[in-house]
């Protein structure tokens, strides 16, 4: 087994796996290779959060795990609150809480609230009361009203908060209230730089170290040792399942140009396309779809030889952030990238970030 590297991350099941057994291979491959962190996203088909993270938590001795990311509204708090700890306790602390801000028309579809900044930011104060222990009699927040919320008044935890952010609100958010920040796949250099510095004034101005505020790039990771139609799928599809689901956040974030994004939208495929285009699309579609996205909304992403996908690993770095998630590949997928970054990676030079991807540096 290779020393861990807790600077580097990857998503469990990215994509469309076929069974979340999978996930059990994959933490174990991740950890003989060195990854430090598995961050688990949400899908309401095969892939439940609080299943997947025991499964990661369960298979796993050193790795990092975070949702990345739960919403808040689809479970009861103390629902939520009670998967941290059981998850805190089964991996001795190796666990984060990640959540999100989530989709406003799929929370529509469902009957549930859209989130507002105050009702995470309230949220977030609800779970860390609990997991020290208090008993939270008739709260009435901007998250909600309860007669009473109670774990175990024996508890006397830390766990860590993580947050899915965006726009500024939530960047602002993640620095005052959150311990740990993970950015979008395809940001752009400009947008990276501004959203960390947006975190870590945020935590300044909160009174906080902003050393101990982690920020996570999301780093869409596509060697050009996989097969085209895979490289094809988790680029151009992964981008147009974006843009289908949160196109306007994604444009206006990056400042990019809107009628591509009007133009996108109104091509008939997409208007038609029943489904994600990274889960339902097929290469000739695919092909069709790359026409509509610049090269440019693309080149935000680690692609071509092993060199080429760790000079990318290491801008990122060079950008201001504190980790990098390989988006949207296996470790099998990334290994020949792992082995690269391992041959330039400069020994100790992380040595100060524990395993729990949101908990602070170690002091030195």
């Amino acid at each position: 087994m290779n020393p861990s590297m807790n600077e580097i991350g990857f998503y469990g099941l990215a994509g469309a796996p076929k069974s979340p057994r999978d996930l059990i291979e994959e933490i174990v491959t991740a950890e003989n290779m060195g990854l430090g962190s598995c961050f688990l996203s949400e899908r309401f088909n095969i892939k439940e959060i609080a299943t997947l993270s025991g499964i990661a938590g369960a298979s796993s001795k050193n790795i990092g795990i975070v949702t990345a990311a739960t919403n808040q509204n689809t479970r009861h708090p103390i629902v939520t609150a009670a998967f941290a700890s059981t998850m805190h306790f089964l991996t001795q602390g190796r666990f984060s809480l990640g959540l999100g801000r989530g989709i406003d028309p799929l929370f529509k579809a469902l009957g549930l609230s859209n989130l507002t900044t105050a009702m995470m930011e309230d949220f977030a104060g609800l779970m860390r009361r609990l997991h020290q222990g208090e008993t939270i009699i008739n709260h009435s927040g901007p998250a909600g009203s309860w007669p009473v919320l109670r774990l175990d008044p024996d508890f006397n935890e830390t766990i860590p908060l993580t947050l899915m952010a965006f726009g500024p609100n939530s960047l602002e958010l993640a620095g005052r209230c959150y311990d740990a920040v993970v950015l979008h796949t395809f940001f752009t250099d400009e947008t990276t730089s501004r959203a960390v510095k947006t975190v870590k004034q945020a935590a300044a101005k909160a009174g906080k170290n902003p050393q101990n505020v982690r920020v996570w790039s999301c780093l869409a990771t596509v060697g050009d040792h996989l097969d085209y139609p895979v490289r094809l799928k988790k680029t151009v599809g992964r981008m147009g399942t974006y843009l289908q689901a949160y196109g306007d956040l994604m444009v206006n974030t990056n400042q990019w140009d809107p009628k591509v994004l009007e133009n996108f939208r109104r091509h008939k495929l997409i208007k038609n396309f029943n489904g994600s285009l990274d889960q339902k699309a097929t290469t000739s579609e695919l092909e069709q779809v790359a026409e509509l996205i610049p090269q440019t909304w693309l080149a935000n992403a680690a692609t071509g030889t092993p060199e080429n996908c760790v000079a990318a690993i290491q801008h990122q770095f060079e950008l201001g952030v504190d980790g990098v998630i390989l988006h949207g590949a296996s470790p099998d997928e990334l290994a020949p990238v792992i082995e690269e970054y391992r041959r330039q990676r400069s020994p100790g030079s992380f040595d100060h970030l524990p395993a729990n991807p949101a908990l602070p540096p170690f002091k030195t």
